[in-house]
């Protein structure tokens, strides 16, 4: 591998759902001229925006379609399977290419799909890193003169996310996950192409890597806020001292704070209102505050305004309930790493969304969209950072005995220890230094 002095490199995400971009947001800092969408770029050519726009469509199309009932379902699982991650066990070469991947190096190679962006990127020969295996497969095959990183976004990887002739592709891997990391050597990624890095946190939420100072901090209240009843730092005091500086005499926040984030393409909004139903009596009384997240989507955010109105709720909007819109992913991205600073549980499908586990914050997985996020589900619990969510209408019931019981303490300190959390400053590190990173931090 060649060095480098330059600290600058392109990075490079695709706008569709919030995944990629938050993916790529954590890295802002390094991405020369900000952060590209592979796309929707400047001068973009005509045929290039009009695949990514049919994917694009395609894809927020099959999410919403999972909300029909009985036949949304059926199309959501034939879609799914073309994209379908196998069982792990028994272990074998998973290295034959699927028809994802065959058809994507089709569009690239017959319909010069990508061309146009990866020479504008080789005018300015610097290490690409890309949150998409399209555009990593575009750089490799147009040639891109420095090295290609491909960041995974979650616990589990698909195949289509390796070219179609592993053993010689010039691909680099980030990985979240050692799963992730075995399931790359099954695909035939050669070893030393594959670093597990942790997945690429805000650092606004973390504070340096020596000392974690922010992470600590807030995870420490946080603690307090989830223990209500003190069941677990009366167990586990000591790891509590050890690792956040435990003190009797700390206090916690006034409020408890729930986060309930809707995927990409909004398709989880009913979610959302009925959460806010089940939790009225407790908003009212000052037991908990909720954040509603509608990220870019007015309609959602609207959707949110209207369901505070009818429950009789709007007076208390600005003290106990909040909801989190921006008119732009990057102001979204800002706002939600804000607010996560303050939340004490997260309530989510398993997107990419997991790895804030690692912040010390315990995620209630509400039902997963697509194979990858069933993995995503399955890390989670693995690891004791989630809890598949139980029944939503009675979510003022078990929501409190969880409190009570300090499971969502105990998940909280797990996510901390169990999950990487060092993505951006590994990633730097690799990309710069071309070091490797032996462990897992």
């Amino acid at each position: 591998m060649k060095k480098t002095n330059n600290k600058k490199a392109w990075v490079v995400a695709v706008d569709m759902g919030y995944g990629h971009q938050r993916t790529a947001y954590s890295l802002r800092e390094i991405a020369y001229q900000g952060i590209i969408n592979a796309n929707n770029y400047p001068g973009i050519p005509r045929e290039d925006r009009k695949i990514w726009r049919e994917t694009r469509k395609f894809y927020e199309m099959i999410s919403r379609f999972k909300q029909v009932p009985i036949i949304g379902d059926w199309i959501f699982n034939l879609y799914d399977k073309f994209q379908t991650i196998p069982k792990f066990y028994p272990k074998r070469d998973l290295s034959k290419p699927n028809l994802q991947i065959r058809e994507v190096v089709i569009l690239i190679k017959k319909r010069n799909w990508g061309r146009h962006l990866i020479s504008q990127l080789a005018k300015k020969p610097l290490p690409l890193i890309t949150t998409f295996f399209a555009t990593a497969m575009m750089a490799e095959i147009f040639n891109h003169p420095e090295e290609i990183y491909c960041i995974v976004c979650d616990a589990d990887v698909s195949r289509s996310w390796v070219s179609d002739t592993p053993s010689l592709s010039r691909i680099n891997y980030f990985t979240p996950s050692q799963r992730a990391v075995e399931r790359l050597l099954l695909y035939g990624v050669p070893r030393e192409r594959i670093f597990l890095t942790g997945f690429p946190l805000p650092k606004e939420n973390i504070g340096t890597p020596e000392k974690l100072e922010i992470l600590k901090k807030d995870l420490k209240t946080r603690i307090l806020n989830l223990d209500i009843n003190g069941n677990y730092s009366r167990y586990y005091k000591e790891l509590l001292v050890k690792h956040l500086d435990w003190h009797k005499g700390d206090k916690k926040r006034n409020n408890l704070t729930l986060t309930f984030a809707v995927g990409g393409a909004g398709a989880q909004r009913e979610l959302g209102a009925k959460i806010l139903e089940s939790l009225k009596e407790n908003i009212i009384k000052g037991e908990i505050n909720v954040n509603l997240v509608a990220g870019i989507h007015n309609d959602v955010a609207t959707f949110f305004r209207r369901k505070i109105r009818q429950l009789g709720l709007a007076k208390i909007c600005d003290g106990h309930l909040h909801i989190i819109f921006a008119e732009n992913k990057q102001n979204y991205f800002q706002k939600f790493n804000q607010a996560m600073r303050t939340t004490d549980i997260l309530w989510t499908k398993p997107s990419e969304l997991s790895f804030y586990c690692a912040l010390g914050i315990p995620i209630i997985i509400a039902e997963p969209i697509g194979s990858q996020e069933k993995f995503n589900r399955q890390w989670l619990i693995e690891i004791g950072a989630g809890f598949a969510q139980d029944k939503v209408e009675y979510t003022d019931e078990w929501l409190f005995d969880w409190l009570k019981s300090g499971k969502l303490a105990e998940a909280a300190m797990d996510g901390y220890l169990e999950a990487p959390k060092l993505g951006v400053f590994n990633i730097k590190k690799i990309v710069f230094n071309k070091e490797r990173i032996k462990n897992k931090k």
